[in-house]
């Protein structure tokens, strides 16, 4: 090949070969530059499935402009040679950096920094990378990270047309034995695979965000965080063994980072970051703190706020334990568990936390005194909760954080139509353990129902389950929720809400047509119309202001909304971003504190 012309580009010498493709400088004779040129081999040349794959690729990376992206020229085909044109990078694989030694932490960070946003605008375009390693990324001389290889890039139905993609990219991800052994073949490098990728299932962006997670912790340390002398012996890490901390294999690094990749390597994906752009925030934050020396030794600050800020009648609701034994419940458990939180916050005498803030104990042991301890709760409410048919069977039991020490526990045996009267018992009945008095107002906000139909509720807990994910394909579920919901109750003002506030994220995120505003507007007027000023309609309000590009009445909408409920999931979310698209920054700066001791790090 070398000295060879195809078409107008003369090949001038090879620069590596991979699994499935060799790349080569050559010279663009018509543009007169230099670019680097990617063909597969001859052996797979003439394989269908192969080509197509190659072909994936092309069409994905073309797709996006980002500096952090290998920029694609064209793919192209002369006689029986399939080759993509690429920009000619000058650098090193991010392989070849680590494989020198662990990288300093301000490279980390920087690099860091870099690949997420690379991968934000990837994933806002709904293309998945699935093959995210050390390989696949590229540091330019000038400390440039480029990310590389879109080959197993798994692009959302939605866009396929327009990226020209007609093949199926619904690949399985599973491994089969033959892959290990076969080049070309295997749809993912094992040790940087996600455990969803290892069992074979459906992937979205949060593979990639997992396989960062691996990255960053050979970047920080030189080692990669799953080993194994067989890739089977990999495989039942990845999926069943926790990882030695960062900062244990490498002292110098601070407790916060071995957090943060701890996240991103959570094998719950509900439990790992959900977005690159929150993965992106946490890192920035970080580099931020450690740059103006503000970062402590001790990364727990936000617990320790908590802690020293400790309240008398302060209740931590973990989520409930799921003993139906099925995935598909859990939906119901979270949106019983969160709805519970709800009914408490109504009462004005307890403080309670954050969905953000408890998510994290969401299915691990834990003790009352260890969640207080680390929240700053008094109180703990634990539960556990199993659907048989239409009956729910709920035990409910609140703890003395201080001396792990039943306060009070009940046993619920009711019909499903009865969990809203078991959620406001609940409410109740710790209002009493605690001696909390009810005010006739209170108690009427307990006995309000958001709905009178079961099903529709059904409906509306797995919308907004659906809708937290954000991605496009979530997103489109969770709008056929609550459509279903409110078209069984036209009266359901949450389900309204929760149907403007995905029109408006599908535009921002998305699709920038009209329709989307507009219909988030009608579901808006809707929603006030039935639910009054519930702070859920409110931040539907402020989304919907916020995607039409009015950030300073979003702003507005957003601050009323978090004035009723400062706990109220995505509010200071949404808040910091209408502050930042306004130019409003030090606003950001001033809210940081206050959106932390509400939120978390989400």
């Amino acid at each position: 090949m070398l000295g060879r012309t195809i078409s107008h580009y003369h090949i001038t010498s090879q620069l590596g070969e991979g699994g499935m493709g060799v790349v080569y400088e050559a010279e663009d004779t018509n543009l007169g530059r230099h670019v680097a040129l990617k063909f597969l081999t001859p052996a797979m040349a003439g394989d269908e499935g192969l080509l197509q794959r190659f072909q994936r690729e092309a069409r994905a990376a073309s797709s996006l402009n980002h500096p952090n992206i290998c920029t694609i020229h064209g793919i192209e085909q002369f006689e029986s040679e399939h080759f993509i044109v690429m920009e000619l990078l000058d650098g090193e694989s991010l392989a070849d950096r680590i494989r020198r030694s662990p990288l300093d932490i301000e490279s980390v960070l920087t690099l860091g920094v870099q690949i997420m946003d690379a991968l934000e605008s990837a994933h806002s375009k709904g293309i998945v990378h699935r093959d995210l390693k050390p390989q696949n990324i590229f540091v330019t001389s000038r400390g440039q990270a480029k990310i590389l290889d879109f080959g197993l890039a798994k692009i959302d139905k939605m866009d396929r047309l327009a990226l020209g993609n007609k093949a199926d990219s619904e690949l399985p991800t599973a491994v089969r034995p033959k892959d290990l052994t076969e080049a070309g073949s295997t749809l993912g490098t094992v040790s940087y695979m996600s455990p969803e990728q290892a069992r074979g299932q459906i992937t979205d962006a949060r593979t990639d965000l997992f396989s960062f997670g691996t990255v960053l912790y050979q970047m920080a340390t030189g080692s990669l965080p799953f080993q194994g002398e067989t890739s089977a012996v990999v495989f039942e890490s990845i999926l069943n063994r926790d990882p030695m901390p960062v900062n244990q294999v490498n002292p110098s690094l601070p407790p916060e980072l071995s957090r943060i990749i701890g996240q991103a390597l959570e094998k719950d994906r509900d439990l790992r970051y959900q977005s690159a752009t929150d993965l992106k925030t946490a890192l920035k934050r970080l580099k931020r703190d450690l740059d103006s020396g503000r970062h402590a030794a001790d990364s727990s600050g936000i617990r320790a706020r908590a802690a020293s800020t400790l309240q008398d009648h302060s209740v931590a609701v973990l989520y409930f334990e799921n003993l139906s034994g099925m995935k598909e419940d859990e939906y119901l458990r979270d949106g019983i568990t969160e709805d519970i939180t709800t009914e408490l916050s109504k009462i004005k005498e307890l403080k309670t936390f954050s969905r953000a803030m408890v998510l994290a104990y969401r299915d691990k042991s834990v003790t009352a005194g260890q969640v207080g301890k680390e929240l700053g709760a008094s109180y703990v409410l634990v539960g556990s909760l199993r659907r048989a048919g239409t009956r729910l069977r709920i035990n409910a039991q609140l703890v003395d954080a201080a001396t792990d020490f039943p306060l009070w526990s009940e046993r619920y045996d009711r019909e499903m139509k009865d969990v809203f009267e078991v959620q406001d018992e609940i409410a109740e009945k710790i209002a009493a353990a605690l001696r909390i008095t009810l005010s006739p107002q209170e108690q009427q906000a307990l006995s309000a129902k958001p709905t009178e139909d079961l099903q529709a509720y059904d409906l509306y807990l797995r919308g907004r389950n659906y809708a937290r994910q954000v991605g496009r394909q979530d997103l489109q579920f969770a709008l056929q929720m609550y459509e279903n919901a409110v078209a069984l109750d036209p009266d359901f003002a949450l389900a309204h809400a929760g149907l403007a506030n995905v029109c408006a994220e599908y535009y921002y995120h998305f699709e920038r047509q009209q329709q989307w505003i507009d219909r988030a507007i009608a579901a808006t007027q809707k929603a006030s119309a039935k639910g009054h000023d519930a702070p859920e309609i409110q931040c539907a309000e402020a989304w919907v202001m916020f995607a039409d590009g009015r950030y300073g009445e979003a702003v507005d909408k957003i601050r009323m909304a978090l004035r009723r409920n400062p706990d109220h999931d995505g509010g200071y979310y949404l808040l910091g971003r209408a502050l930042f698209a306004a130019g409003r920054y030090q606003e950001v700066v001033d809210i940081m504190e206050e959106a932390l001791a509400h939120s978390g790090e989400n």
